[in-house]
């Protein structure tokens, strides 16, 4: 199969199956790994049971690996609401999901400045943040198509970025509370965004983009109570610059994990729209 075709508010689209953009990262458990908020990388070791490592090249039969990783700090994740609530809800009692129309944008982030109304706690003037006026523009091409999920790529965006160690109280741009509340009010239900976190790494545990998009209060801890309680966020991804800003078939691949997060493999497939 090379082709299938879906429709969505009256409109019909071609998915180009052969042509895939692999938007997750990629572990390498003896290479470069991207790393946020922990002391160290990754890691894969064989398994040792009695008289038996599971590892061909020291005599055993067949590979048998034991691989210890936190999937909000080691590589592309995703989570549920389950992030911020001590009910136990899992990302897998969310997943898997339908394709979503998608749309791939790209941003550069500028620095926060001195705004007041808008600034989560601990920031700085020049934290780089994403805004509600960036994605807007971003955004704008495709304002009036009924997309449910949104792809943000950042700039600069060199390879590199795959594997970068992201260290201090604000290694990496985030979204600023209006931002989020732009995403919410677009009916998003799927982010994946190429950024370790939607907050600061230092807030002083606000986590108010977070809060922001799944519709929870500061402070409440029942996802019950959450208003946009089935919404996903795919963070650590990288959107290759071979894949242009506009629409696609998000295909989100995400294991049964009984956690809030899970190693999750998000991609995206280039769509042709049919005549009606």
């Amino acid at each position: 199969m090379d082709t299938l075709e879906f429709s969505r508010s009256g409109r019909r689209w071609r998915v180009e199956l052969h042509s895939p953009f692999d938007l997750a990262i990629m572990m390498e458990f003896d290479g470069p790994q991207p790393r946020f908020f922990a002391a160290s990388g990754a890691v894969s070791e064989p398994l040792r049971a009695g008289a038996f490592t599971g590892d061909v090249a020291s005599g055993a039969s067949c590979m048998c690996g034991v691989y210890t990783l936190s999937p909000h700090c080691h590589g592309t994740h995703t989570e549920c609401v389950g992030h911020l609530t001590g009910d136990a809800t899992h990302v897998a009692a969310l997943t898997p999901v339908p394709p979503a129309l998608a749309a791939v944008v790209t941003v550069r982030p500028g620095p926060l400045g001195l705004i007041s109304h808008d600034r989560p706690r601990l920031s700085t003037p020049t934290d780089a943040v994403i805004t509600r006026a960036m994605l807007a523009e971003a955004a704008a091409t495709w304002a009036g198509d009924p997309w449910t999920a949104l792809v943000v790529r950042t700039l600069p965006n060199e390879p590199a970025k795959a594997h970068r160690q992201y260290e201090g109280p604000c290694p990496a741009p985030y979204f600023t509370a209006d931002a989020m509340h732009w995403v919410v009010e677009r009916g998003v239900t799927s982010l994946v965004v190429d950024l370790p976190s939607l907050d600061r790494a230092d807030d002083g545990g606000g986590l108010v983009a977070h809060h922001t998009y799944w519709g929870l209060a500061a402070g409440v801890r029942d996802a019950r109570l959450a208003r946009r309680g089935d919404a996903l966020v795919t963070e650590l991804a990288y959107v290759p610059a071979a894949a242009g800003d506009g629409l696609y078939l998000l295909d989100l691949q995400v294991p049964a994990f009984g956690a809030d997060a899970a190693p999750s493999r998000p991609v995206i497939y280039p769509l042709l729209e049919l005549a009606s």
